[in-house]
């Protein structure tokens, strides 16, 4: 069997034992739920509610602020308590609405596209739009501008991305091997809105039994296919997933629809359907809370807006005392200060590890290894660029492409001598997009 792939990638411990055949549990809400405006990128939604009114579980509590931006619903029937800043996982204060559980669930009537099949594209891109759907594998990209490019026609793959290469994850896979027909039904509402296009779901060889899964649920469909990806992180990174299933590169200057392609999470493709063919906006979603500190690893689907702690208290809290809580996953998430910070859309993990081997290593200088350079999936010089952003040379660290860089952190966990790569070119380039930004 031909296994797809890119060039560069790493092979770290995977740790999804914890976790991957522990079915998904569905948890109920506590008291208090907190809903942040910016859960995407772009404009921050609008509150269309005030303090002291009524919600039902589903209703939009928020409308979009712009194109560029995603509704929000209230995934508890409840009152508005108060609209004001909270601090959310990243540290940032976020205008948030917060609703105080009434534990009745009483929910708003939901209604589909009753023959979603033959709809106008309009009417099943606005359904998509309205139930606020965003990137659920952590971008939060708005899905319906991901759905609407210049040249529909131009599109020639819609690619699901069910790789789910960060280790210890393993949501996705559950959302595969449990509503396998949502997901697969979900990528076909998406190829119906480009002719010309082939539908792909791309899965990592180490999930044979969902690849055999997804191929069953598929024969027989001239516009989808199922891909088996080679075991290899970043596997399910944008650019490296697209190369690895159609063999076109994308560089930091293009869009995947410069090239034909477009890709979508493969919980975000279970929403679409779900929005259009059930009129369920987001309101949920699937996490993954494991690691060698957490006392019951599991998969958890979460209202948003419930805290951390209360997911974390789900799957029984901690066995001993955690060195290291990250929140999404261990090669891109990013360490957590405080459990009592809202879930969102994009949140896909909470990882709890007895050791912070990260903290304990002592960076040394750089011995010229050529390791870094060997794993990237970029194709550029890690260990040049990280010199560049640590003496603020801007231009030499553009010249040397430093833009092509997706911060996968596969040439930090691959330096022998621990040097913190990754941070160095992610912070210089976030400098260069703020300077780029101010020109304009």
């Amino acid at each position: 069997m031909t296994k797809f792939t890119f060039t560069g990638g790493i092979h770290p411990f995977e740790g999804k034992n914890l976790s991957k055949d522990k079915p998904i549990e569905v948890m109920e809400a506590g008291d208090e739920l907190v809903f942040p405006l910016v859960q995407h990128i772009g404009a921050p939604a609008k509150p269309l509610v005030k303090k002291g009114d009524e919600v039902l579980r589903g209703q939009k509590i928020a409308e979009a602020g712009g194109f560029v931006s995603a509704c929000v619903y209230s995934s508890v029937s409840g009152v508005v308590k108060t609209i004001e800043p909270r601090r959310t996982v990243t540290g940032d204060m976020v205008e948030s609405i917060i609703i105080t559980n009434d534990h009745e669930d009483r929910t708003v009537e939901f209604t589909g596209i009753e023959d979603y099949e033959n709809a106008p594209r309009e009417d099943i891109i606005k359904a998509i739009q309205e139930a606020g759907i965003v990137g659920m594998g952590g971008a939060g990209f708005p899905t319906h501008v991901k759905l609407s490019p210049k040249d529909p026609d131009s599109i020639d793959y819609c690619i699901a991305n069910c790789a789910e290469c960060e280790p210890y994850l393993t949501s996705d896979y559950r959302r595969m091997m449990e509503e396998p027909e949502k997901v697969v039904e979900g990528l076909r509402i998406i190829v119906s809105l480009f002719e010309n296009a082939h539908g792909i779901l791309a899965v990592e060889d180490n999930k044979p039994d969902c690849i055999e899964l997804l191929r069953k649920l598929t024969k027989g469909d001239n516009r989808i296919s199922v891909k088996a990806l080679k075991t290899k992180y970043p596997q399910g990174a944008e650019r490296q997933l697209i190369f690895a299933t159609t063999g076109r590169k994308v560089n930091s200057g293009m869009l995947p629809a410069d090239v034909g392609c477009i890709v979508n999470n493969v919980d975000t493709v279970t929403a679409v359907y779900n929005a259009v063919a059930e009129g369920i906006p987001l309101m949920e979603r699937i996490i993954t809370v494991t690691g060698d500190a957490v006392k019951d690893p599991k998969n958890i689907k979460v209202p948003v807006g419930v805290s951390y702690a209360e997911v974390l208290e789900r799957a029984g809290g901690f066995n001993c005392e955690p060195e290291k809580i990250v929140c999404g996953g261990p090669m891109m998430g990013f360490a957590m200060f405080d459990l009592e910070r809202p879930t969102t859309k994009t949140s896909t993990a909470l990882l709890a590890f007895k050791h912070d081997d990260v903290s304990a290593a002592e960076p040394g200088p750089c011995i010229r290894c050529g390791r870094c350079i060997d794993v990237c999936p970029g194709r550029v010089m890690p260990n040049k660029l990280a010199d560049y952003a640590e003496h603020f040379n801007r231009e030499g660290f553009v010249e040397y492409g430093g833009m092509e860089c997706c911060e996968c952190g596969c040439c930090s966990f691959i330096c022998p001598a621990k040097r913190p790569l990754t941070q160095e070119i992610k912070s210089m380039r976030k400098m260069e997009l703020a300077a780029r930004k101010a020109k304009k």
